[in-house]
């Protein structure tokens, strides 16, 4: 795709990311540029570093094609990217496609952001997907009239990009909270939480850990647990497909993260009368021994839900995180603001608020 059009100041010019086979290709620095464009509007809408990435981290996710495809859209003035979108979709699952605008506030209001959207709209139809999605960004106080979601759940602040999608069709649907954990702090009260939880959960839940890549008599058992990721966890009014995982799923995943040089710790619950996984948690880090601990997916499955195995997972793989990456400062997270359960289990922890995210949709006639 290529596309020219006239912007307050000269000519822009929109074209798709070649991602290069290697971070070091003669083809590579288009793709180190996105990646620092990306961290710059983390830091912008946030003010802190927590969110950002590396391009080894990335290249993996953007390489891959199997499983989905992140396609990227740069905007360029006079051969300068002032801009980017990401539309991402799953091969598998056909309802939705992600986008991620990033346009840094020194070029916002000049009809980058808007040409971007416009483009980023026209590869989702051309998939045959019915429904966009997309998150903003935002920092902790929501300011005067504050933006709240269809949940009612949580505000977030009417940054330029939240008024641009606000008057652009979409819907802000749901409300996140990132929130940040001390791992340098007194640990003792997870340690205390955990012997309480595993008392609770009693001798049918078992601890399961292991770093990944998964061991192969885990993956089918994971791989189950994490579809329910996109059936069991709160979103909302979000049309969100029920995603289909498998152990060679799991596999690629594993390779991707392993590629990237990041370092993923899981601990999980197996129900120890059918052999199946009941929850888990997901802690992961790059090749940065004191980088900032992220964690992805947590979740326990409905049917195994009032025994604290939230609990059992996020305070055991802390736990086990301090003897994996020692000079990680603190782990970052997000969870729904509807999501009580996990929030009363963060906070009891230590978790605090560190900023929000908005989730957007809009439905394609």
């Amino acid at each position: 795709m290529s596309t020219t059009t006239p912007t307050g100041t000269a000519a822009l010019s929109i074209t798709a990311l070649t991602v290069p086979e290697a971070l070091d290709a003669h083809d590579a620095a288009d793709f180190h540029t996105f990646v620092a464009l990306n961290n710059a509007i983390c830091l912008s809408d946030t003010g802190l570093h927590d969110l950002g990435t590396t391009a080894e981290e990335m290249l993996p996710h953007w390489r891959a094609t199997t499983d989905y495809v992140q396609r990227t859209l740069l905007a360029r003035e006079d051969g300068e990217i002032v801009g980017a979108v990401t539309v991402t979709h799953a091969t598998a699952e056909p309802t939705s496609a992600e986008i991620d605008l990033m346009v840094m506030p020194a070029n916002w209001g000049r009809g980058i952001e808007r040409a971007l959207l416009s483009a980023a709209e026209k590869e989702v139809r051309a998939l045959g997907r019915k429904v966009i999605q997309t998150w903003t960004l935002h920092r902790p106080d929501p300011g005067d009239a504050p933006l709240v979601p269809k949940t009612g759940w949580g505000r977030v602040s009417r940054t330029p990009l939240a008024q641009l999608l606000d008057g652009d069709g979409f819907t802000l649907e749901q409300v996140e909270r990132n929130s940040a954990f001390d791992l340098h702090g007194d640990l003792s009260p997870v340690e205390r939480m955990l012997a309480d939880a595993l008392a609770v959960a009693g001798d049918d839940y078992r601890l399961v850990e292991w770093t990944v890549p998964t061991p192969p008599q885990l993956r089918a058992g994971y791989a189950w647990a994490l579809s329910r990721m996109s059936t069991d966890a709160p979103s909302g009014d979000l049309e969100v497909d029920e995603e289909i995982w498998d152990a060679d799923r799991i596999a690629r995943r594993d390779g991707r993260f392993v590629e990237g040089g990041q370092t993923v710790s899981v601990a999980a619950v197996e129900h120890v009368p059918t052999g199946t996984l009941a929850a888990f948690n997901e802690l992961v880090t790059g090749t940065d021994p004191e980088g900032v601990t992220h964690q992805y997916c947590t979740l326990v499955l409905k049917e195994h839900r009032g025994h604290r195995l939230g609990q059992v997972v996020k305070c055991a793989n802390i736990l086990r995180w301090r003897g994996i990456a020692p000079g990680s400062p603190r782990i970052t997270t997000f969870n729904a603001e509807e999501n009580r359960p996990m929030l009363d289990i963060n906070e009891a922890m230590g978790f605090v608020p560190a900023s929000y995210a908005g989730a957007w949709q809009k439905k394609l006639a």
